[in-house]
């Protein structure tokens, strides 16, 4: 019997991103659950703000849905998010698959992904991007959203939660994804990574850029299919 899959979208995303992936896994008969971060798509913010706030959501998600065990596709921010809460609590969860996601966090690059979550300059030079994020946060405070992603950001610049050290103790099947257009996570790191996991494994996407909207879904479908079968 294969586990349920849950995805996991990313900073400053809702789960409406992900539909598309949603509908090809629910077609190819997976069970497919998706949900909100705290803060974002209208969720209410929690006192705490961050990558162990996010897993307490989805742990609360999975206790509300009843899900033992599921696997998780984590776009992004949410497989980070996929691999701190399968560090801290491994039982729950099954394979992982992270696509895009930022692991190489030092101050220095965690200064550049600041600069891009700046709400003022968004307002000015992107302001259909603005509108975006007003209408899908809403009735949050898309500003607030950005400003609080920002300091959640520095935290990791300053201390990475998946150190190398603890992404060797993490023992789940884990398939780490980068498009070769990807200019947000590092190529090398995301090796490094996938190396550092006992079991996991690194693969490219060809003609894939970071955002989501931009990845062929029938390509990812395929992709995940293979990484998320069960063994026999």
């Amino acid at each position: 019997m294969t586990n349920p899959v849950l995805l996991l979208h990313g900073a400053l995303g809702s789960k409406t991103q992900l539909d598309p992936l949603k509908v090809a896994l629910e077609a190819s008969g997976r069970t497919v659950y998706s949900l909100n971060f705290s803060g974002h798509s209208g969720e209410s913010f929690r006192k705490d703000f961050g990558i162990e706030t996010f897993a307490d959501d989805v742990l609360r998600f999975m206790q509300a849905q009843e899900l033992k065990t599921a696997d998780i596709f984590g776009y992004s921010m949410g497989g980070y998010v996929a691999l701190w809460l399968a560090h801290q609590h491994p039982s729950g969860i099954g394979r992982i698959v992270t696509l895009g996601t930022k692991f190489d966090w030092t101050p220095e690059s965690a200064e550049r992904e600041v600069k891009k979550v700046d709400p003022q300059k968004i307002e000015e030079k992107i302001p259909a991007f603005a509108r975006i994020l007003q209408h899908r946060h809403a009735p949050n405070d898309w500003k607030e959203l950005l400003h609080k992603t920002a300091t959640m950001m520095t935290a990791l610049g300053h201390k990475p939660l998946l150190t190398l050290e603890i992404l060797e103790t993490i023992t789940h099947d884990v398939t780490v994804l980068l498009g070769d257009q990807d200019d947000m996570a590092d190529l090398m790191f995301s090796k490094k990574v996938a190396e550092a996991l006992p079991h996991g494994k690194f693969a490219s996407l060809e003609k894939t850029p970071h955002p989501i909207e931009r990845v062929d879904v029938k390509f990812l479908h395929r992709v995940l299919g293979e990484s998320l079968k069960s063994k026999v």
